[in-house]
């Protein structure tokens, strides 16, 4: 397990300098480009690319970049990252962290008290596929973060003016070079539509289909492709990532296979996300259940979770977890 704990700077740096070039180019182009046949896939691209920032803030706030802690470095990562998604780092560090540490709780983990959808409905399911996504997430941040110190709000706060400037900046750019027509390609497109389909179909993936009832299952074991794992920077390793959260996320693919062994005695479900498509549009399947199950107990699922939580540690040297 030593191996896969490496962490390799520069190898980090070559994926950020990828994204960060994506992100250009397609700017440029969509701007550039008024073909529908280019530029909506170029659109997907760009609003996946941005998502894709707050995948590489999540390595810095497992401080997954460095071989050791580098505070200066890491927070400069962090506005770095932080920005072109929107968001504050110190708020995505705190509640990222509070998500682990409360994982299969319904009340103490915030990304599931406050973000999971508490209608099991198809219509109010994909309002998360959409622009009402912001005002959903940010609702959800901002309840979460009343409870923070006052120190922490304030640095939230600015660090969030911050990113909606840079964001406004962009886009007055865009439209006064380009015109409204390149803005709307270039910007309001994949950051208001492209993005929440991003957003959402990541989520799918970790914590939707599970088993409440064994914290080994708490994640949904996604079973690794290249595309996805291109579009979504290895985060579709989600489980791998609750086990060894010290992984960096290029090193996750290998991980997966080394746990195969572990997966198969356990008799872990694989999914994938047409799977997931399914089961949460079509069956109507409800958040942060076992979907193997009749939808019926789906409900009864939910209250198991939050009987059941505790943390599990497989660093033993058998194969089983063990609470810790």
């Amino acid at each position: 397990m030593v191996a896969f704990h490496e962490k390799d700077a520069a190898r980090h740096a070559l994926v950020a300098a990828r994204q960060f070039t994506i992100l250009a180019l397609t700017t440029w182009a969509l701007m550039a480009i008024a073909n529908p046949l280019i530029w909506v896939p170029l659109a997907f691209v760009q609003g996946f690319t941005v998502f894709n920032f707050t995948v590489l803030l999540h390595e810095v706030v497992h401080h997954t970049v460095f071989a050791r802690r580098r505070p200066a470095a890491e927070r400069a990562l962090g506005w770095l990252y932080a920005v072109p998604s929107g968001i504050s780092a110190s708020q995505f560090t705190r509640w990222h962290l509070d998500h682990h540490a409360e994982l299969g709780s319904d009340e103490d983990d915030p990304k599931r008290h406050y973000l999971s959808p508490k209608i099991n409905a198809r219509w109010f399911k994909l309002l998360y596929c959409s622009p009402a996504l912001f005002p959903i997430y940010f609702r959800a941040a901002r309840l979460e973060s009343a409870s923070y110190p006052a120190a922490l709000r304030q640095r939230i706060a600015l660090e969030r003016k911050v990113s909606i400037a840079a964001h406004l900046s962009v886009l007055a750019l865009i439209w006064a070079l380009a015109g409204g027509a390149a803005a709307a390609r270039a910007y309001l497109i994949p950051v208001f539509f492209i993005f929440p389909i991003a957003f959402t179909l990541n989520r799918l993936g970790q914590h939707y289909d599970i088993d409440p009832t064994d914290p080994a299952k708490w994640g949904t074991l996604m079973r690794g492709h290249w595309f996805w794992d291109f579009a979504f920077l290895n985060s579709n390793y989600h489980l791998e990532h609750h086990y060894f959260a010290g992984v960096p996320f290029y090193r996750l693919p290998a991980l997966q296979r080394a746990l195969a062994p572990f997966y198969a005695q356990h008799r872990m479900r694989w999914q994938n996300y047409s799977g997931l498509i399914y089961g949460w549009l079509v069956e109507n399947r409800a958040p942060h259940t076992n979907w193997s199950r009749d939808p019926r107990n789906e409900v009864g699922d939910v209250a198991v979770a939050a009987s059941h939580a505790s943390a599990v540690d497989l660093t033993r040297s058998d194969s089983t977890l063990h609470p810790r």
